[in-house]
């Protein structure tokens, strides 16, 4: 079956005047992106939102001032994500170097405490006896939490993006762009995002007073922490507006010279990633799956270390350990893989019968890897996914499971969740998250009636044509754009990411040659059949089911790259998907 594919094409009344210095190539990619203005190019800091456009953060710079000038105990609660350990290491460093004296933070593990800011892990942080308490990158939903940290005696400052419920929890400060109320010009910030600003609004306070001079403290250059920003933005997934490219490109940039955090260096340096060329997609897929791995498996404790180290030699033993977790996870991920998609054929539905919203179960299923199961079912059948795995008994006795969605465009997985537990009171014991992707919990003998409220609700606004998967591309390329500079020039025009993607293109090939990697990988030399040289290219995690052999014809979408094997730079196609085109066709 041909690929179904949607070439984007500039908008009839563009009118942006793009530079003229421009490489042809992107100043076409360019146009065809949803840019309002030339200035969402100009990526530099100056063009940040200020912080005071955040609801709630003037209450929580005077809540840190006065935890800082008594130097009260300061407790962060963080994620378990990459979001979530980036957030708190920035937390960590940033408050550190302004002056706070007595910080700790607590990460819960997923599969003992669950998400967020828990009765239970109130009760844990009280056992250090903090006098403030703040979340990072969760909270937003930590109604019980919030009133257990007040039971205790400890305050609550709550830092997070996530959507809030119809009621936010009572503590003493909450910043989150998502709250109703702010008119923060990014909704799209990451948790690390969050916490950034913060920091940046507690410093300017500390300016004002003449704080760093009266105690002796070098003011902090908190740019200096964006290499945090940057990779936990980017491996979150969350939309790359102009406001969050800024944050990214800047710590992409910090990165590149070298100036960036032991922990992310070291992760680079494992994973055999070129820090001068990094682009943002390998913070997404290198760094960013070694660090989640040590929360999907284990305690993102290790993570967190990891990038607050300034060691060398401890940040690289411990990227070591997240390198061999995220083996374990790839191992993992692969048997749960293999076994959702060979009960889903041996249903044997086609398209029509195939539900409109998945739910898939397994007693073996490992909880920390459910996500990343969820997005790559999602992928191969292009529907609104929700993996569920065991997850013990609640207080009540009652076998309970864990479910992580994630979900297609047009199809907003957190609001879909708030609608199925409002029309069916109890079937969900609690939720949250975003637009793509969310979380739940619910009783593991209601899972047959949730599959098919979830199925039913993704039916009644999922019509067969939101079903089809279809590949958006930027057309195909000429045989002269088969370049190396024109490679160079789009890595250059990033970051790319959610929201600002990154270019794809079509075209038909002829194999002429090809060989297999590491029993996984297929390496390629492809003939454009619209004329001109060959071209190298390389199919990771390939299809190996279509039995390719040289003298094919292949309809291929692939990306343009650089190919820097032993410092020698070479174009590279990375091909994203690719069908034989046949004899009749």
């Amino acid at each position: 079956m041909a690929l179904l594919i949607h070439r984007r094409q500039p908008s009839p009344d563009h009118q942006l005047q793009l530079p003229e210095d421009l490489h042809p190539l992107v100043r076409r990619v360019l146009q065809q992106r949803d840019l309002v203005n030339i200035d969402e190019l100009n990526l530099s800091l100056t063009g940040l939102l200020p912080p005071g456009e955040l609801l709630g953060i003037d209450g929580a710079v005077d809540l840190l001032l006065g935890h800082l000038q008594r130097q009260s105990k300061v407790l962060i609660v963080s994620d378990f994500d990459a979001d979530g350990a980036t957030s708190c290491a920035l937390g960590i460093r940033a408050m550190g170097a302004i002056g706070f004296k007595n910080l700790d933070y607590i990460v819960p593990n997923r599969f003992e405490y669950g998400y967020g800011l828990t009765p239970e892990i109130v009760q844990l942080a009280a056992t250090r006896s903090p006098n403030l308490i703040i979340t990072v990158d969760n909270g937003i939903s930590s109604l019980a939490g919030t009133n257990a940290a007040h039971d205790a005696g400890i305050e609550v400052l709550i830092t997070d993006h996530h959507l809030p419920g119809e009621e936010l929890p009572a503590a003493e400060a909450i910043v989150n762009p998502n709250q109703p109320g702010c008119k923060f010009g990014s909704k799209s910030l990451a948790g690390v995002g969050v916490i950034f600003y913060l920091m940046l609004a507690l410093r300017s306070a500390l300016r004002e007073k003449d704080w760093f001079r009266e105690q002796g403290i070098e003011e902090p250059n908190l740019a200096n922490l964006l290499d945090l920003v940057a990779l936990g933005t980017v491996a979150d997934v969350v939309t790359l507006d102009r406001n969050n490219r800024i944050l990214v490109n800047e710590g992409i940039k910090r990165i590149r010279a070298g100036r960036a955090c032991a922990g992310i260096l070291a992760m680079l340096q494992i994973s055999n990633r070129n820090r001068q060329n990094l682009a943002a997609s390998d913070l997404g897929f290198s760094i960013g799956p070694r660090l989640n791995a040590a929360g999907r498996l284990e305690d993102m404790s290790l993570g967190i270390e990891c990038l607050l180290t300034d060691s060398t030699d401890a940040a690289y033993q411990m990227a070591l350990q997240l390198d061999d977790l995220n083996s374990d996870r790839r191992l993992i991920e692969t048997e749960m893989r293999e076994q959702a998609f060979k009960n889903l054929e041996e249903l044997s539905l086609n398209e029509e019968q195939m539900p409109a919203g998945l739910c898939l179960y397994n007693e073996d299923w490992h909880q920390g890897v459910i996500g990343i199961l969820a997005s790559r079912v999602k992928d191969k059948f292009h529907r609104p996914v929700i993996a569920f795995a065991d997850a013990g008994k609640s207080d009540q006795g009652v076998c309970e499971l864990k479910g992580s969605a994630r979900s297609i465009k047009g199809f907003h997985i957190r609001d879909a969740l708030d609608a199925i537990a409002s029309r069916n009171p109890g079937l969900i014991s609690k939720f949250g998250g975003h637009a793509m992707a969310a979380g739940l919990s619910l009783d593991k003998d209601r899972l047959e009636s949730f599959s098919q409220s979830f199925d039913e609700y993704a039916a009644s606004l999922l019509g067969a044509d939101e079903l089809l998967a279809r590949m958006v591309t930027d057309g195909e390329l000429r045989p002269d754009e088969f370049d190396l500079a024109a490679a160079e020039a789009l890595i250059a025009a990033g970051p790319w990411g959610q929201g600002f993607p990154e270019p794809l293109f079509d075209g038909s090939f002829i194999i002429r040659d090809l060989r297999i990697l590491a029993d996984k990988h297929i390496k390629l030399s492809l003939g454009p059949l619209s004329g001109g040289d060959p071209v190298e290219a390389i199919a990771f995690n390939a299809d190996f089911t279509q039995n390719l052999q040289a003298g094919d014809k292949l309809q291929v979408i692939y990306r343009l790259s650089v190919n820097d094997f032993r410092d020698v730079r070479r174009l590279q196609l990375v091909v994203e998907k690719f069908e034989k085109i046949l004899p009749d066709s």
